[in-house]
């Protein structure tokens, strides 16, 4: 079984090896492994945009299941060009701010 808290148990980040510095993605998968394990103040440590994915993620599911048991016509979470954007934007300025000296509490 791999660890996620092991270093390289799942490879390595192309950017952060190219780069040294973390993606918006870094720490994801320890974020949701911490979720699973009801670890919230951990997993927001790992990774607060992962975080915030899972809890509207599951927010959506929960909305769409409770229209559907009423019986009400619910489509599937979509993807709009708007929400790509929104979602890139967002992870583009959680990226650059656990980079800044004010956001590296945001770092993994």
């Amino acid at each position: 079984m791999r660890d996620p808290h092991v270093q390289g148990s799942y490879g390595f980040c192309p950017f952060l090896v190219l780069t040294g510095e973390p993606c918006p993605g870094c720490g994801g998968l320890r974020a949701v492994n911490l979720l699973t394990r009801g670890d919230l103040v951990a997993a927001v440590s790992s990774n607060l945009f992962a975080v915030s994915l899972v809890a509207i993620a599951v927010v959506a599911w929960a909305v769409w299941l409770a229209r559907r048991a009423r019986g009400i016509p619910a489509r599937y979470l979509t993807w709009s060009a708007r929400t790509v954007t929104v979602l890139g934007v967002a992870a583009a300025v959680f990226g650059l701010a656990r980079l800044t000296p004010w956001g590296a509490w945001l770092a993994p």
